[in-house]
């Protein structure tokens, strides 16, 4: 007795866990609420869904949501789509959106967007809600060569047939930018266009800033203009600095030769009195040599002497005449 109450134990704790196992495997739950949603779904597929390591709940929940929305949408698009790597909820929704404001957008071209990185429910909604992006400060130079700083703000609507492969937000607010240091650039006077900045939004629109994005631009609103710096003056005045600076090298320049020259010359001034000073030294080895061969005699000797020491003293005693006068 004992025993057949062990066994009867052992054999419904087995079909308990087998119980457990087959609804842990099999969604029986989630099969019953799609068939009382009206999508026909079969227990075998799901458990194919298990066997591919595809979540059904990701799959059958999205799919009673566009079935009840009007949408015919394939089971095997979803879990391909999933299985691609995508969102599968935010794509339904995004076609119901569509769907609702009258959008044209195919199944395959939302999965497209949504594969491609880009938030397809996000594009859907800028489509109809047109989406505002607001430029940094754009500093652009008027040819007077006042500074001008101008803040836009671009009304940009979603362009789903250009989502693939066109360019984001980045470019729009780049072209802006370059439009606005453009058309500031060409004005004549900064205050032509503090006077027009219509003139900007106008000039910006016209150039097709909107070409190979993934938006349209709808308007161009000017949000600020403010008066910046004088560059044309402190380019003036930094070419003026730059101009001194290059003057006063060269006159340095000229100056250190002048210096280089006068002791250059001083040099030689030395050299030539060392010449002199070499050729006075010569005059008694003269004399002598002409006193030895009879050229000269003593007499004429001792008269040369005197003339010599009859000129120093006229030269010293005009060199004090001259201090005296100097004092007095």
């Amino acid at each position: 007795m004992p025993g057949t109450f062990i066994f009867t134990v052992g054999i419904a704790f087995l079909i308990i866990i087998l119980v457990i196992l087959f609804f842990t495997f099999i969604p029986v739950g989630l099969w019953i609420t799609a068939y009382f949603s009206g999508v026909k779904i079969g227990i075998s597929t799901l458990i194919g869904m298990r066997l591919r390591r595809v979540v059904p709940s990701r799959i059958v929940n999205p799919l009673i949501k566009a079935t009840k929305a009007g949408l015919d949408i394939g089971v095997d698009k979803l879990e391909a789509h999933y299985l691609a790597g995508g969102n599968v909820n935010t794509l339904v929704d995004a076609l119901i959106a569509a769907q609702r404001a009258n959008i044209p957008l195919e199944f395959e071209r939302a999965a497209a967007i949504d594969l491609a990185g880009r938030n397809v429910l996000e594009a859907v909604q800028v489509s109809v809600n047109p989406k505002v992006i607001e430029t940094p400060q754009i500093s652009a130079v008027a040819k007077d060569g006042i500074e001008v700083i101008v803040k836009a703000r671009v009304t940009v609507r979603a362009n789903i047939e250009r989502l693939v492969g066109g360019a984001g937000e980045e470019t729009i607010i780049a072209r802006v930018g370059e439009g606005i240091v453009t058309t500031v650039g060409s004005s004549e006077s900064h205050t032509d266009v503090l006077e027009n900045p219509d003139l900007i939004s106008q000039t910006v629109l016209d150039k097709g800033l909107d070409s190979g994005t993934a938006y349209e631009i709808l308007s161009i609103d000017i949000a600020d203009v403010d008066v910046g710096r004088n560059i044309g003056a402190k380019l003036q005045t930094d070419q003026a600095d730059a101009d001194k600076r290059i003057a006063q090298a060269k006159a340095e320049e000229r100056r250190a030769m002048a210096v280089a020259r006068e002791q250059e010359m001083v040099a030689e001034v030395q050299a030539m009195k060392a010449k002199v000073v070499e050729a006075e030294a010569q005059v008694p080895l003269a004399l002598a040599q002409a006193l030895k061969e009879g050229k000269i005699g003593f007499m004429d000797y001792y008269h040369m002497k005197n003339i010599l020491a009859d000129t120093d003293m006229r030269s010293s005693i005009s060199k004090m005449v001259d201090v005296d006068k100097n004092q007095d």
